[in-house]
């Protein structure tokens, strides 16, 4: 196993000197770092127009020995333009980056995999992979739509994002995971959640943005999920929880949920 990372999703409050300070002292080997937003209005920390912030997070790097999985989020809409992420390519590249989260916004499913075919050969040159997450509110909204851009693409780098809620609220299937070749898998997202799934596309969003559960806690099968992915790949514990953030701090959280991400693992390999 190639270790796991601590996702900026779990603890988004934390710009990303402090974040990576706090994986290194919970056990994270690395950390996922959100430079664009999710949303128009929503968090993030552009440290490719931030200098002095961008120092700040090279120097806690190097200091600690954590190092950046994945960079957050590349959420493609109609008027992107794939020119415009070169400073985000470039800072990726210094943070000794890997991996590049992917998201599909335009419903132009031709238009989006032609950027997307782009994207990857530019983020290549820079070492980045570009990985498509799948989610139900998206316009790919599955793992079998995923599957068929990716291969349509064609890139060395393209890669699907397997994240655990998306995949049980999506309704994809463990058979159809098994058949993806290993090279198209680069890291994947694990948390946990209800049995029961949202009723409505604003409940699936609020429930992966800010109340998601601790790996082993909830009623989605990831005994299962981990068993069907290889074994050397990064797992990224993305598990925001707003109202607890409230009152429990970001160490709290971050130990909570590496120790459940472990024993999670623990039973799959153990069950293998």
């Amino acid at each position: 196993m190639a270790g796991f990372s601590l996702a900026a999703l779990t603890v988004l409050e934390l710009a990303p000197p402090e974040m990576i300070e706090l994986a290194a002292r919970c056990g994270y080997e690395k950390v996922g770092l959100r430079l664009l937003p999710a949303t128009p209005c929503g968090i993030a920390y552009r440290l490719m127009d931030d200098a002095s912030l961008l120092r700040e997070t090279l120097a806690r790097l190097q200091a600690t020995g954590v190092t950046v999985a994945d960079l957050e989020v590349v959420a493609f809409r109609p008027e992107t333009e794939v020119t415009s992420f070169t400073p985000f390519f470039e800072a990726g590249a210094r943070l000794g980056a890997r991996h590049i989260l992917v998201a599909a916004y335009d419903p132009d499913l031709v238009r989006f995999s032609d950027r997307y075919r782009q994207f990857c050969e530019a983020a290549a040159t820079y070492g980045l992979t570009s990985d498509l997450e799948f989610m139900p509110w998206t316009s790919v909204p599955d793992l079998k739509t995923a599957v068929r851009i990716v291969a349509d693409v064609d890139h060395p780098s393209a890669g699907i994002l397997v994240d655990a809620l998306h995949f049980d609220r999506s309704q994809s299937s463990l058979a159809d995971l098994r058949t993806i070749p290993a090279r198209r898998l680069h890291y994947w997202q694990l948390c946990d959640g209800p049995a029961e799934r949202p009723a409505t596309t604003e409940q699936l969003i609020h429930a992966a943005r800010e109340e998601r559960m601790f790996p082993g806690e909830g009623g989605i099968d990831l005994v299962g999920l981990t068993r069907a992915m290889p074994d050397d790949l990064t797992i990224s514990i993305e598990v925001p929880t707003v109202q607890l953030a409230k009152t429990v701090d970001a160490a709290t959280r971050a130990r909570r949920a590496l120790a459940a991400g472990k024993a999670v693992v623990e039973r799959a390999r153990a069950n293998s």
